[in-house]
């Protein structure tokens, strides 16, 4: 058996597979070693039973994870996924990795990311090439869900949204001034309480207000992740990977035009990409 798994901040995609079919998958908590420790994600894994039942079959696993951006973190990931599955072998990269496969496989070009965090990179056909773009939700991750996240929660706070986009944000949410400074400062995984508020984007997105948040949105994500990309590789196809660009692809196309910037492909769960790239 072999399995593939892509992971962002929130949510893991397992895919497991036997002589080229999906014998069984499930979806976890996201994996990123940055925010959840190695005993958290033995409890995680332990809770699934399509993971627990075929753990000891599976021979090797293509783990695609937020956060496993260094050498230190891709050993402990991988050490720690050992000692559930014990007679894998373990190969870990990187989500952006994972997501310039899944969008170019062995081709050369651009691939954003666009999910509860952002990014941007040059893919040569082997590995992203280094660049200074990943800063994390508290410093960068413009465009992404999260960034969102933190753009409605202070319009909210500093009393700016229209009445009627405030009755709905406080019907849908229940939320006052005290208890969500508490979840940002004194909770653990903000990032994730953030990333929970992008379902109001999707389902506001006609509403003059909300559209001009998100078309804002976009054109720090380009202005700060694709530009520079397209001057610097300007004969490169662009991709962008992940649900944000995915679930609000017109409003991310249309701010794209602007900056005449021309997206080849928008791809949402890489997880179906990177499966049939690795089981082949």
């Amino acid at each position: 058996m072999v399995a593939v798994v892509y992971s962002g901040s929130k949510t893991a995609f397992w895919k497991i597979t036997q002589n080229g079919q999906v014998v069984a998958h499930c979806n976890t908590t996201g994996l990123n070693p940055c925010f959840v420790d190695p005993k958290t994600i033995l409890q995680i894994l332990n809770k699934k039973v399509a993971l627990v039942n075929n753990a000891e079959n599976i021979k090797k696993i293509y783990f695609f994870a937020a956060g496993a951006s260094s050498a230190d973190r891709k050993e402990e990931l991988a050490k720690t996924l050992a000692s559930f599955f014990k007679y894998s072998k373990i190969v870990v990269e990187n989500d952006l990795f994972g997501a310039a496969k899944a969008a170019c496989y062995d081709r050369p070009g651009i691939v954003g990311m666009l999910g509860s965090g952002a990014h941007c990179a040059y893919f040569d056909g082997k590995k992203p090439v280094n660049n200074n773009f990943g800063l994390g939700y508290i410093l960068g991750d413009e465009g992404s869900s999260n960034y969102f996240g933190k753009i409605l929660l202070r319009e909210f706070l500093s009393l700016k949204m229209p009445k009627d986009i405030e009755t709905k944000f406080t019907l849908t949410y229940n939320l006052d001034r005290p208890q969500i400074l508490e979840r940002i400062y004194n909770k653990p995984q903000a990032n994730i309480f953030l990333t929970s508020f992008f379902d109001f984007f999707t389902q506001n997105s006609k509403h003059e207000y909300i559209r001009k948040l998100i078309d804002g949105g976009f054109e720090k994500y380009i202005e700060t992740y694709v530009l520079p990309m397209a001057e610097k590789y300007n004969d490169r196809e662009i991709h962008i990977v992940g649900k944000v660009g995915a679930e609000l692809e017109d409003r991310l196309r249309l701010v794209a035009d602007r900056y005449d910037i021309k997206i080849k492909s928008i791809i949402k769960e890489p997880i179906q990409n990177l499966l049939k790239h690795y089981i082949n």
